[in-house]
């Protein structure tokens, strides 16, 4: 956090309980040790049996070890949170807070790796060496248009899974919570007039999530620091082939050619999707009042929402979100990624596509629909198990049917296999907390 910034009480808290826990990860032994002789099962001289098998067939690691539900965190501190560029050693807490979501939310050992390397060929270099060792990828937290071409190169030379949260998970999270705010009031995807403020990555993300499922792309508006996109913005073309994903919006979108800032664009707007910089008050409270009836904000950005949640509402908003727990409607990527990990991983799937994204919006939105929602409600809490377990069983049948699962399981098993390895994670946290392991905080 910049030195320049007041420390909330909440700061404060996060600092002292952090301190005490000295981070928020640690590794042990899911085998048991019974006795000193169980070191020669688990070790040498009986390692060397399981070493032999793979060094015949390196497929069976996924047997032989736990490779197959352990995944790679990897940033290289570029773009963290509202935070900016603030390097490798600063991002570790979240990429340490995000394997602590794998694993509780999704029963996935998920292991942070921050690079000190910054250029698209010295990440991809360094990711493809560390990926014997992982069962999937997570990129997170790297700074765009550099995520774009580190996870279109992965994606083309790894044969596990390669995942980028910042734009799947964020887009996946988005459209399963605005599906259901479209159902409470009443309108259609195909229909909405959807304003989106910051073309990041999740944005960008978003709008190609948005089209796949109907939205049209001449009613969608996207807005920058610099104003709003459309084929005008020459500044934009000079960089078209860096910014290819940043041109594209600027072709496809804003049929009307409209030019202006953020009250520009929500004007006479169903829904707004912001990803842009941390609030408050990147978004006016006066442009909130100049979008439709019944309108959608969905203020995102962290750690502060782009308008304060009840200002939107008092502005005319029916149903605002952001991507924080500590207010009503989180729509955010925690949502997905266990879930989906815990579905590719468990059919040991050779890639994720935007088809497994669109299944796991999907499955989430549903799954929220038949539990109940509201203005106030309209996903599941990220740690409800059976939201998880619907999104691994949606992703996994994705798998198999796009033909790029390497086991077939049935939709029971999917789910009781997913059911039982969150279950069990979180048996093991709760058996650790109960027996003093964990610091006071």
């Amino acid at each position: 956090m910049p030195t320049d910034q007041p420390i909330s009480s909440k700061d404060e808290e996060a600092l002292a309980r952090h301190l005490a826990s000295r981070g928020k990860l640690q590794t042990m032994p899911k085998c048991a040790i019974r006795s000193f002789d169980d070191f020669a099962v688990w070790y040498t001289p009986g390692v060397a049996a399981p070493s032999r098998a793979i060094a015949a067939d390196r497929t069976l690691a996924d047997d032989y070890t736990n490779r197959a539900n352990t995944v790679a965190i990897v940033s290289d501190g570029s773009r963290v949170l509202g935070l900016g560029n603030i390097g490798p050693e600063a991002a570790l807490p979240v990429m340490e807070g995000k394997a602590l979501l794998f694993k509780y939310l999704g029963g996935v050992d998920a292991v942070p790796i921050c690079v000190d390397c910054h250029g698209v060929d010295e990440i991809v270099a360094t990711v493809r060496a560390l990926a014997p060792s992982f069962g999937g990828i997570n990129l997170e937290d790297i700074e765009t248009p550099k995520c774009f071409r580190i996870l279109e190169q992965l994606r083309s030379c790894l044969p596990i899974p390669v995942w980028h949260d910042d734009q799947q998970g964020s887009a996946a999270a988005v459209l399963a919570g605005l599906l259901n705010a479209l159902r409470l009031v009443g309108k259609s995807i195909s229909d909405v007039r959807i304003a989106l403020v910051g073309v990041g990555a999740a944005n960008t993300a978003i709008f190609r999530l948005l089209k796949a499922r109907g939205a049209n792309a001449g009613c969608i508006v996207a807005c920058d620091s610099k104003g709003m996109l459309n084929r005008r913005r020459t500044d934009i073309e000079r960089d078209a082939a860096r910014l290819r994903e940043k041109w594209q919006v600027c072709c496809e979108t804003n049929r009307e050619e409209v030019d202006g800032g953020i009250a520009e664009a929500l004007r006479s707007a169903d829904v707004c999707l912001a990803f842009s910089r941390s609030g408050p008050g990147v978004i006016p409270e006066h442009a909130i009042r100049g979008m439709a009836k019944d309108a959608i904000v969905f203020a995102c950005a962290n750690p502060a929402p782009e308008i304060e949640p009840e200002l939107a509402r008092k502005a005319g908003a029916r149903i605002v979100a952001t991507g924080r727990s500590d207010y009503a409607n989180q729509v955010n990527n925690s949502l997905v990624f266990p879930g989906l990990f815990r579905g590719v991983l468990d059919t040991r799937a050779r890639a994720v596509t935007d088809e497994m994204a669109l299944a796991a919006a999907h499955a989430l939105a549903d799954y929220a629909e038949k539990q109940g929602i509201s203005e106030t409600s309209i996903l599941p809490r990220t740690d409800d198990i059976g939201a998880a377990v619907a999104v691994a069983a949606a992703v996994a049948r994705a798998a198999q049917s796009q033909g790029l699962a390497g086991i077939e399981l049935s939709d029971e098993a999917l789910r009781q296999s997913a059911e039982r390895r969150i279950a069990e994670s979180r048996r093991a946290h709760d058996a650790l907390l109960s027996a003093g392991c964990f610091a006071a905080t």
